[in-house]
């Protein structure tokens, strides 16, 4: 029997690189919370989701005479946003440190037990391709 580590891993495997990715561009909020004019960006969760759907659901063509699939997956880019400051300032940025930090600090959370859960996994997966040793 093969093992499909698609449903062994659960999707944690793509969660870390969303993790990651949401990760650095905290950390670019961040690092530019005195630039001025600078515009606050993160990443959709729920636009991040539906190109994976997306990218789930593409057809494949096996023959060169099939059809071009009509619509065009979601961009990364596009999953992200411009975030609404809550309070503005005088010089055009709308970073706010203490709430990109919190972001920082729970998207990094989420990504350590993301990664918890891959490790178990594949350290089980191991202990059974060994035996149990």
């Amino acid at each position: 029997m093969a093992i499909s580590f698609e449903s062994a891993f659960a999707g944690h495997d793509k969660f870390l690189k969303f993790r990651s990715d949401r990760s650095a561009v905290l950390a670019n909020n961040i690092a530019n919370a005195d630039t001025p004019n600078y515009k606050a960006r993160d990443i959709s969760f729920s636009s991040a989701m539906s190109k994976a759907q997306n990218d789930a659901l593409k057809m494949r063509s096996t023959n060169t005479k099939h059809f071009e699939r009509a619509t065009k997956s979601i961009k990364e880019e596009e999953s992200l946003f411009y975030r609404v400051a809550s309070q503005p300032s005088l010089d055009g940025n709308t970073v706010d440190l203490q709430r990109e930090q919190a972001e920082f600090a729970q998207n990094s959370l989420k990504f350590d037990t993301s990664f918890m859960f891959l490790d178990r996994k594949i350290s089980s997966m191991k202990k059974a391709l060994n035996g149990g040793r």
